[in-house]
């Protein structure tokens, strides 16, 4: 807190001694205020009239449900429907009004006169130019136009804006324009406000070259700029959304066309996440109605699901969109275990296709499956045996259907198998006779309990889960994968199944078998009967409840099986295996694929992309590129670089925007474990750097450790507080810190064939400090500085 305190003491002295306007000039009220304090009054002002036009609408909205409840009260089918419709959309909109934001309205952009006066929906002027004559000989203007931005839009009693949402296309300036394209836009201010009160305000100026003018007075600019303020707040474990602070580049791919595929390219900490979770609430601001199917957003774990959660809430969009970790996809199924690197690749790689489907099959001819058929019909007894059975299921495999669904076929070829074993198809030549006899066979023996008993075990509705059951005894498991698995793949496939738990790999072998596999359609289930139902004349009093809209909507959500949209993060992480899973649930879907080749996990990610391909179909793509790093400084940017060019040799990495001038710490740290198994010094060194981290930042601490030594981690930094935090190098992906300790980058660079780019993602989560501590595996130099870290 410490150091918080210094920077806002600092930053305060540089407010109220520097504040200038737009042509560098002090400027004070002659009552003495600064020009920073009649700013945040100013806005002050502003947001109280907004919130007092919410309290108005929040009143509309209570008025509604009152009314909604007095209709109810008619009792006819047609009073009853709308009053839920009424009370469903009254709800939602008090929702949203009730909801008090950190920083409702966070943003206004002043404006020159526009080329045309049209206005949009939301009462705001649409030209993007100025007018022709607009800045006059002098280099003097007049801001025509002002307006705020917000979280949802608010409109006045007059429907003139007060707040404009930040997804409206009058909003659009407020993100993309820049000193080199301004557009209309003449300043760009950013409010940092905490429930209703005013904080601070940050001014960008795009036109320096202006003066401007605003109700008569000369336009001031004060703060540090709405970027760099950003980007200097402490993290928490919750991500905070980037509205505020979107740039150009990010909000290009927000606002892009939703049609078809939208890849979009970046680096460590160019905001990727971030625009996908903006792109999602912006997709359903633009067409509601064509994405009431739901937006799916895949996230590789759920520590990245967790710090993301509160984003979509936060910028109004809530219950539209599900945001699901990989190892969540499958309902009833949630992944709590790693698999080694080896095993991974075996499970992950398309290879398993093939042993699936084998696997779905062969789990039929379980060990305690009856090799035998025996029943009674027409006074005679009648047998298939092994040989006979095995043909008939050999016929019913030769099909394409899912293996539960080929269960009627082989029913059918049973019954033939038996009729003709019978011999009375030679009994009548008369075709309605032997049908007729036919008919009776069938019914006669469906209806044997020893049929029926031996159907139910010899073809057995099988589950994903029994099928992996089957699949962890290594024999078997061995013969469906001959020729595609070796046998060191195949024993370690079968160990990891024979696990109690799930990894993020099983949940698409999972999925990969219910296709393989079908579901059996299932009889209707019939209304229990109502002892009502024997009384007569009581249809028009008691009519028959029907399903609510509000009702529909979040039963149809919980049995979604494919979306309107689908956003896939950190895209270069996901395996073959996982392409097909999350591909099924957007067949008929738009496509947002946010990645990073150089932070790929994946061993072989050509086997990936082609997978990718096939998920993503023959729909058109459009690419874009992030290039910008505003997460970490210069100093951490540059190291993360050297591991850069040895793990993706020519890549290019984004940009950093700052420097803090704090270079990165190298500490040395000796075995993990000392002599008789007490603590070491790896444990006595990482827990220091932490507790020293947690003195210099006001935010949250991340030690990065190789995944096998996650558990250990933790211990090391028992008792520490909340705002440190013990996590594997796999599960650093997507997340930030105030500060980071990374701890023996060879162990890290040595867990998998990925292992250098999956160091880089390490050294990259830092946004103010970064300590790497080199244990025995590192090869540290004199300074400290491990091998792989060096130039």
């Amino acid at each position: 807190m410490a150091a918080q305190a210094q920077q806002d003491s600092a930053v305060d002295a540089v407010h109220d001694d520097a504040d200038r306007g737009p042509a560098g000039d002090a400027e004070r009220d002659p009552g003495g205020d600064s020009v920073r304090d009649r700013e945040i009054r100013g806005e002050q002002a502003h947001l109280d009239r907004v919130y007092r036009r919410l309290e108005e609408k929040i009143h509309e909205a209570e008025f509604l449900m009152n009314d909604a409840a007095q209709r109810g009260q008619v009792g006819t089918p047609g009073a009853l429907a709308e009053r839920d419709a009424q009370v469903f959309r009254a709800g939602i909109h008090l929702n949203r009004l009730n909801n008090e934001f950190e920083d409702f309205l966070f943003g206004r952009i002043d404006l020159l006169l526009g080329k045309d006066g049209k206005k949009g929906p939301d009462g705001a002027y649409t030209a993007v130019e100025p007018a022709e004559g607009t800045l006059r000989p002098d280099g003097t203007a007049d801001i025509a136009e002002t307006l705020h931005i917000g979280r949802i839009g608010v409109l006045d009693a007059e429907y003139a804006p007060l707040v404009i949402d930040w997804r409206a296309p009058a909003a659009a300036p407020f993100y993309r324009s820049t000193p080199v394209d301004p557009g209309r836009v003449v300043r760009r201010r950013v409010i940092r406000s905490k429930g209703r009160r005013v904080l601070g305000v940050e001014d960008d100026l795009m036109r320096p070259e202006i003066t401007a003018y605003l109700d008569g007075e000369r336009l001031a600019v004060t703060g540090d700029g709405a970027l760099m303020a950003a980007l200097g707040q402490a993290r928490t474990h919750s991500m905070r959304d980037i509205v505020a602070s979107i740039q150009a580049e990010q909000d290009r791919v927000i606002r892009a066309p939703a049609a078809s595929v939208t890849y979009v390219e970046g680096g460590p900490g160019t905001g990727k996440t971030a625009v996908a979770l903006h792109r999602a609430a912006y997709l359903l601001y633009q067409d509601r109605r064509r994405y009431a199917g739901g937006i799916l957003i895949v996230s590789p774990t759920p520590l990245l699901v967790a710090y993301t959660e509160g984003v979509l809430p936060s910028l109004g969009e809530e219950g539209q969109v599900a945001i699901r970790a990989i190892g969540s996809l499958v309902d009833g199924a949630e992944a709590t275990l790693y698999d080694s690197p080896a095993t991974a690749r075996a499970k992950g790689s398309a290879r398993m296709t093939g042993v699936l489907r084998r696997a779905a099959r062969g789990t039929l001819e379980s060990p305690g499956a009856p090799d035998r058929l025996r029943v009674v019909v027409f006074g005679r007894r009648l047998e298939l045996d092994a040989g006979r059975l095995a043909a008939v299921r050999r016929t019913a495999l030769g099909g394409t259907a899912p293996v539960n669904l080929l269960r009627p076929r082989a029913r059918r070829l049973l019954l033939d198998a038996l009729w003709d074993l019978s011999g009375a198809a030679g009994r009548h030549t008369d075709p309605e006779l032997a049908a007729e006899l036919r008919s009776s066979f069938d019914e006669d023996v469906s209806t044997e309990d020893s049929f029926t008993e031996f159907l139910d075990a010899w073809w057995p509705e099988l589950t994903p889960a029994a099928v992996l059951s089957a699949m962890a005894d290594e024999r078997r498991l061995g013969r469906w994968a001959r020729r595609v698995l070796n046998p060191g793949e195949v024993r370690r496939v079968a160990r990891s199944l024979r696990r109690d738990g799930r990894t993020v790999h099983d949940i698409a072998l999972l999925d990969e078998l219910q296709a393989v596999l079908g579901t059996p359609a299932r009889p209707r289930r019939r209304r229990e009967a109502d002892p009502l139902d024997q009384l007569t004349g009581l249809e028009e009093l008691m009519p028959q409840r029907e399903e609510t809209q509000r009702e529909r909507a979040e039963r149809l959500a919980q049995e979604r099986t494919e979306y309107a949209h689908v956003i896939v993060d950190e895209a270069q992480d996901l395996t073959p295996m996982q392409w097909r899973m999350v591909g099924r649930r957007g067949r008929h879907a738009t496509w947002t694929v946010v990645g990073d080749p150089a932070q790929s996990s994946w061993s072989d990610p050509d086997e990936a992309a082609q997978a990718r391909d096939e998920a993503l179909g023959s729909r058109p793509r459009r690419r874009f590129e992030l290039t910008v790093n505003y997460r970490n400084p210069a100093e951490i940017a540059e190291l993360a670089a050297r591991v850069l060019a040895l793990a993706m040799p020519g890549s290019t990495a984004p940009s950093a925007v700052r420097s803090t001038g704090v270079e990165p710490r190298f500490v040395t740290a000796g075995p993990a474990r000392g002599a008789g198994g007490g603590a070491g010094t790896a444990a006595d060194t990482v827990r220091a750097e932490a507790a020293r981290l947690l003195e210099l930042v006001d935010g949250t601490v991340g030690v990065v450790v190789a995944m096998n030594r996650r558990e250990e981690a933790r211990r090391w930094l028992a008792g520490l507080g909340d705002r440190v935090v013990a996590l594997g190098s796999l599960e650093a992906k997507g997340l930030e810190y105030d500060a980071t300790v990374v701890v023996s980058p060879a162990e890290i660079a040595d867990e998998s064939p990925a292992g250098l780019r999956v160091l880089y993602v390490a050294l990259t989560r830092a946004t103010q400090q970064l300590t790497v501590v080199s244990c025995e595996r590192d090869e540290p130099d004199a300074a400290g500085i491990p091998d792989l870290l060096r130039d």
